[in-house]
């Protein structure tokens, strides 16, 4: 798009060039109401020569002439031609990028039957991004992004396209499969997005957007993270990075808990204050080097579904004392009542599997939490699907110290540091965690003792 003042012409800068203003250029220059307008930005037609007239341009779409529209002056700009704006009024463009933070990102909407609707998120992933962003001009984004969920805003159209499934290679999205135009089970709430703008971090093989595996993108491939030294830290930076907020409750997870990768293993010892702007702005090993094995991939969780328990100050991420998230803050739970159940149930949140042998620890194994006390007499039966689902004396309410802050150890196989040495034995289904039946720990399993010639001496 080029404007004429002054006896030259001279172009338009992309910021907050969008579809309004392309349908009014469209118009100005007899190609009729473009129903199909697209706004392209990055010179995507060429870098221009002359001088850049207009930027910010905001036109609503009815204006008679883009000179028209609101924008910061004839001459008054802050870009370079690497910004150059353009328009395709043809109607051949079937698909767009609506609400981004840039013309490569944003809500996917196709256009159909003289109106643009949008495609629901279910099975909406990578193949699917790449053939978009291909699509919309945006290079073969080797690094793009498929995001769900409404993430740049719910559309207010139909909802054209559902169960897109793409191979990465059709030269449009409306050549991948899917149920057919109009067929759908979806609310805009699941509205799919693309970033097609370099993004380095991805999440994969999730329960959804903002969970999954976690993924590096350098010199033309994705690569895992290995969870040596991850935390909470670092799952507060990707999940940010990702379009997942400010995730207050991420939780960091590792031992593949996303399925192990297959490319490189590009990050290791990843060290995040919590506060950078990308995963690759931490501290680390450096790009490529590691010690370890797919087997040991990190993943992040950012969603509120998870993340309301979390384990801290453990040797590994599946043991540590128990800290439940309310109200902006995290804080520990009272040792009363503290038994194998309620581990069992913890062990199983926060993705550490079944936990056959849980051990639930108290008086501040792990160390005294700084938070509030948030639950004390906890009592489950073991099968809850989350500790808040347990009988407890209700959120906040207690009678107890840090010191007696509870723990649990999920791996069933970790030394613990004890005045009487290393922990290998439990008492099970007693009235509490002083009695019980006496079960020793060896070889991956917990098994029983004989009670021939059994005594005060053994019990002591």
């Amino acid at each position: 798009v080029e404007v004429y003042h002054h006896g030259q012409w001279g172009t338009v800068c992309d910021d907050d060039w969008d579809q309004s203003d392309a349908q009014v250029v469209c118009r100005e220059v007899g190609c009729g109401e473009a129903g199909a307008s697209v706004a392209l930005g990055s010179a995507r037609f060429g870098a221009g020569r002359g001088p850049i007239l207009l930027d910010n341009v905001h036109c609503r779409g009815n204006e008679p002439t883009l000179l028209s529209c609101t924008s910061k002056g004839l001459g008054n700009h802050n870009c370079g031609h690497s910004e150059d704006a353009g328009v395709d009024c043809t109607g051949i463009r079937r698909v767009r990028l609506v609400n981004g933070t840039n013309s490569c990102s944003g809500r996917v909407e196709v256009y159909h039957h003289g109106q643009w609707g949008t495609v629901c998120d279910d099975d909406w992933d990578q193949s699917d991004a790449q053939v978009v962003c291909r699509e919309v001009g945006c290079g073969e984004a080797g690094a793009s992004v498929a995001l769900g969920s409404a993430r740049f805003g719910a559309g207010r159209g139909p909802i054209l396209l559902d169960n897109v499934h793409c191979r990465g290679n059709e030269p449009t999205l409306l050549s991948c499969t899917s149920k057919g135009l109009g067929n759908h089970n979806c609310g805009h709430s699941e509205d799919a997005g693309v970033d097609c703008t370099g993004r380095r971090v991805r999440l994969v093989n999730g329960h959804n957007n903002c969970s999954g595996r976690v993924e590096v993108y350098h010199r033309g491939q994705w690569g895992t993270v290995c969870d040596d030294d991850w935390d909470q830290s670092d799952a507060q930076v990707v999940c940010r990075e990702v379009g997942c907020g400010e995730a207050g409750t991420p939780v960091a997870l590792g031992s593949a808990r996303f399925g192990a990768g297959n490319g490189p293993i590009l990050l290791d010892d990843v060290r995040c204050r919590g506060n950078e702007s990308t995963l690759l702005s931490c501290t680390s090993k450096g790009l490529g080097k590691n010690n370890c094995a797919h087997s040991e991939d990190a993943g992040v969780d950012c969603t509120d579904s998870r993340g309301r328990v979390r384990l801290v100050d453990g040797p590994n991420n599946c043991s540590g004392r128990v800290e439940v998230y309310h109200r902006g803050q995290w804080g520990t739970v009272c040792d009363d009542d503290w038994d194998q159940s309620d581990a069992q149930v913890v062990c199983r949140e926060v993705g550490c599997g079944e936990a056959g042998a849980p051990v639930a620890l108290r008086s501040t194994r792990f160390g005294a939490g700084s938070g509030p006390i948030l639950l004390d007499d906890v009592r489950c039966r073991g099968n809850e699907p989350t500790l808040l689902n347990c009988t407890s004396r209700g959120l906040g309410n207690h009678d107890c110290r840090h010191i007696e802050a509870a723990g649990v150890d999920c791996s069933g196989a970790v030394d613990f540091w004890e005045t009487t040495g290393n922990r290998r034995v439990r008492l099970v289904d007693g009235p509490n965690n002083c009695s019980g039946r006496v079960e020793v720990y060896h070889r991956g399993q917990w098994g029983t003792v004989c009670d021939d010639d059994w005594d005060q001496s053994d019990a002591q």
